[in-house]
This record gives C-alpha cells, structure tokens and sequence, in this order.
C-alpha cells in the first residue's frame, strides 16, 4: 500500500480476539511499529488491555496520539469476537477516533500467507477456515498474488466442509488450465477438515496445500490501517460483531 509522500503521518491501534490468539498491531500508516501474538483464548479479556498497554509503550506511541481503531470482527469464537468488538468500541469512544471493522477471516488468510512456508509465492488460492464443529468451519475464498493483500473471491460464511470443498473443485476445473493459481492454501484450522480437504488431491494434485496458522498482528494491522487510511469507518455505536450464526445458547432459548 504505498501513499503519497504528503500523506499526514496517523497512528493506528488494530487488534483481533477471533480466534485462540490475541492478535494486535499498533501502525503508523501502513508501517508495523510493534506486532503482539499471545496464545490463550479463554483469557483474552484479560489479557487484551494490559497487551493494548504494552503494544503501545513497545511502539512509543501515546494513547492520545492514536488517531484510528481497527477491529477484527469475526466470524469466530463468539466470546472472543465480542471482547475485541467491546474493547475497540469503548476505546474509539473514550478517545474520539473513528473505528473500522474488518473481517477476521481476511486477516488469517493474510496471516496464512506470511506464515506457511511458499504461500507467498506466485498467485494462489487462500481458503482460510476457522473451526466451527459439526463438519462446518468459518470460512471464505481469497486470491493472492505474492505476500500482498489477499483479494476476496467469495464471502465469509459458515459452511459445510465437504459442500465447500466441492465448490472450490467444481471452480478449479472449469478454469482453463493456464489461469488456474500456483497454488491453492487452505490456512488456519485446516488440519481439522483434512479429510473434506483431501477430497481435491485427485483434481488439484501437489498444488493443494494445507497449513496450520494462528492470527498475527502484522495483517490485522495492514488492514485495519487500509479501511482507517481510506476513511471507510463505522459508526461506533453500529459496530457490531459478524457472528454469521447463533450462539448455541441462542438457539436454545428460540426452539419452540
């Protein structure tokens, strides 16, 4: 993402409670001044303002200097989600800065891209899934070329693995044998649905890839400080998370 040089210099704060690890970045435009990853979903409110302390002391930046919130919003852990959501909220108030959301998933896969060992080169496929059980996982589809920002192809949902991993198959063969990716990475939770995923090795052969990743701070920032940079934010009081389903209390309490 490169700006123009008279681009004002902003620093932003964006994190991510999502996932079983706490993910935070503090950015000064599109640069990482200091990147947190901190395993320990059933503490993430505990642990998340103390870390938001320390990230900011690490990059040398002042709660009032920050000048934007961005927050993963899920889909996800339906607790986690809330936490990050609840926490940028209350900040981006109490400060008087904009908030952004931006998808969780879109993080991981970016995530996935950084962390696996050759994701980052030529153009691939990025599937990023995060556990949803009963052979469901949060999902969506992404192009990218190189290390850059992953490009969405398909929503974020929650979708039955196999179905999914049928659709992805169905799109890779009827793609002429030259556009088809280098490769195509299914990140994050992805050892969970290995059987769903293996059932493309036949159609895709050795560019079929799997990797296992957690959320880094690093993405979660890069977009975050792209949709605060744009000035594509929300309204703080809107914000809400994108759970894509109910919670299993939810559903409890609305059967008849």
């Amino acid at each position: 993402m490169n700006q123009p040089q008279s681009q004002p210099l902003k620093r932003f704060l964006a994190l991510d409670t999502s996932t079983a690890c706490l993910a935070l970045a503090v950015m000064e435009n599109d640069k990482v001044l200091h990147a947190i990853k901190a395993a320990g979903e059933r503490n993430h409110s505990v642990h998340l303002l103390p870390l938001i302390q320390k990230g900011l002391a690490e990059a040398g930046v002042a709660a009032s200097g920050i000048d934007g919130i961005a927050v993963g919003i899920g889909p996800g852990s339906y607790t986690g989600t809330r936490i990050a959501v609840t926490a940028a909220k209350t900040l981006a108030w109490a400060w008087n800065v904009p908030v952004a959301g931006i998808s969780s998933l879109h993080a991981l896969a970016w995530s996935g891209l950084v962390t696996a060992t050759g994701a980052d080169r030529g153009e691939n496929w990025v599937i990023p899934l995060m556990d949803a059980r009963r052979g469901q996982a949060y999902t969506a589809w992404f192009r990218a070329k190189g290390g850059d920002m992953p490009v969405r192809l398909k929503e974020d949902a929650i979708r039955l693995m196999e179905d999914w991993a049928d659709e992805i198959g169905r799109a890779w063969k009827d793609m002429p044998a030259e556009e088809r990716p280098d490769g195509v990475w299914f990140v994050g939770d992805a050892g969970k649905h290995e059987a769903a995923i293996e059932r493309l090795r036949d159609v895709m052969g050795d560019r079929l890839h799997t990797a296992a990743c957690d959320m880094e701070g690093e993405p979660v920032g890069r977009l975050g400080a792209d949709r605060l940079m744009q000035g594509t934010t929300d309204n703080v009081h809107a914000l809400v998370p994108n759970y894509t389903q109910l919670a299993e209390a939810e559903k409890l309490l609305r059967k008849p």
